[in-house]
């Protein structure tokens, strides 16, 4: 099987196994604990950190280890709420918010806050003048994802970012689909809290970082929580933190790299593809608003469920949108975003590189959905 579905999860970076078993079995200590060993382990997790801090261009006061992405967007989201720079209740975000946002959201919904979730244009990104007419006397915090796991269009943060400071808003961005593909730094200035995921680069699952700028006064939302300034409860997951910061690591040394590698991989797919003119559809925004890593796309009139089954049972993982959907039978959140009907939403699906992505596996995979497109013509099962 070859492995299309890196926006999914990634293969855990054999360095970061080794890391994750040494501490584990070495430096066991809980870092709450006063002795050597608990020690030990604590001078771990702030050196990881630290390195973190470092990457990411932000202070070390405001990193937090948690259990990953979703959890991390939770908390930063009641973080900023609970120290927001005026009063009211009103909260603007994208349709095509992950699903840890939009569950958030629905709670958030539920305890009285008023929600505007906005649509995206056709190339996947949010319109400023509907973000800005948006926009009222009472909104507080605007959250925004920068990287969409399904066609890979990146937002336009810092012009966000410049309008919150001009509006005295707090602004959260889900950077789990970005880190490790584009530099970060640009962006972290702009945010007041973000949240980033292990398993989306070669770290393991379970395990992730949550931002807050530490100038917010923001309070805990578990009370009694003492693990991670409060941010959260429960006994710090050293191991996995290591092996993530080792993986972060990594992944940012091979950053530029990849992304060329990426570019080349996917002018090559689509090159191949050109063979099939309009019975693909193709959804991307301009090269600089764009993930190389993420392909979104149609076999037009053909069931993205269905192309995606028939590519597994022919060797080729591929994905029809966010893992976190799996089992959904509506359209992806992203083309309910960009305004294509459900029918022709449901065609959609995603292609994804990673590092062990080869230039061999792109032909393949390009030459099978193409096979898939003449068979289907002639009403013939591959």
């Amino acid at each position: 099987m070859i492995y299309f579905d890196y926006a999914a999860t990634t293969p855990l970076d054999a360095d970061a196994a080794d890391i994750y078993v040494q501490a584990a079995t070495e430096y066991y200590g809980n870092t709450g604990s006063l002795h050597d060993i608990g020690c030990t382990a604590k001078d771990i997790l702030e050196n990881c950190r630290q390195e973190f801090a470092s990457i990411l261009g932000v202070p070390k006061d405001g990193i937090f280890f948690t259990s990953g992405g979703s959890e991390s967007n939770f908390l930063g989201i009641q973080a900023l709420l609970s120290a927001t720079k005026k009063k009211g209740k009103h909260i603007i975000s994208s349709m095509a918010e992950h699903s840890s946002i939009r569950s958030t959201l629905d709670l958030l919904a539920s305890q009285g806050y008023d929600i505007t979730l906005l649509p995206f244009n056709q190339k996947g990104q949010i319109d400023m003048d509907r973000l800005k007419n948006a926009t009222r006397e009472d909104t507080v915090l605007i959250a925004i994802q920068h990287g969409n796991s399904e066609i890979g269009s990146l937002q336009p943060i810092e012009e966000i970012a410049n309008w919150c400071q001009e509006q005295n808003l707090l602004f959260h961005s889900d950077c789990v689909h970005t880190f490790g593909k584009i530099d970060l730094k640009k962006l972290t200035k702009w945010v007041d809290s973000f949240a980033l995921s292990s398993h989306k680069f070669y770290g393991p699952k379970g395990i992730g970082v949550g931002y807050v700028n530490p100038k917010l006064a923001w309070k805990p939302h578990y009370p009694g929580a003492t693990h991670e300034k409060g941010f959260r409860p429960g006994t710090v997951n050293v191991p996995a933190i290591a092996a993530m910061t080792v993986a972060a690591q990594k992944s940012i040394a091979k950053q530029e790299e990849l992304f060329t590698q990426m570019k080349k991989h996917r002018q090559l797919l689509l090159s191949i593809l050109a063979e099939a003119g309009d019975r693909i559809t193709l959804y991307e925004n301009s090269e600089e608003h764009q993930l190389p890593h993420t392909l979104g796309l149609r076999l037009n009139g053909l069931e993205g469920q269905w192309v995606m089954l028939e590519c597994n049972r022919l060797g080729f993982a591929i994905s029809t949108g966010s893992a976190c959907s799996t089992g959904l039978t509506s359209a992806s959140k992203t083309m309910t975003a960009m305004n294509i009907p459900e029918k022709i939403g449901k065609e959609f699906i995603r292609i994804s590189f990673g590092q062990q992505t080869t230039e061999q596996d792109v032909k393949g995979l390009a030459e099978t959905l193409l096979n898939i497109i003449h068979e289907s013509q002639k009403g013939v099962r591959l």
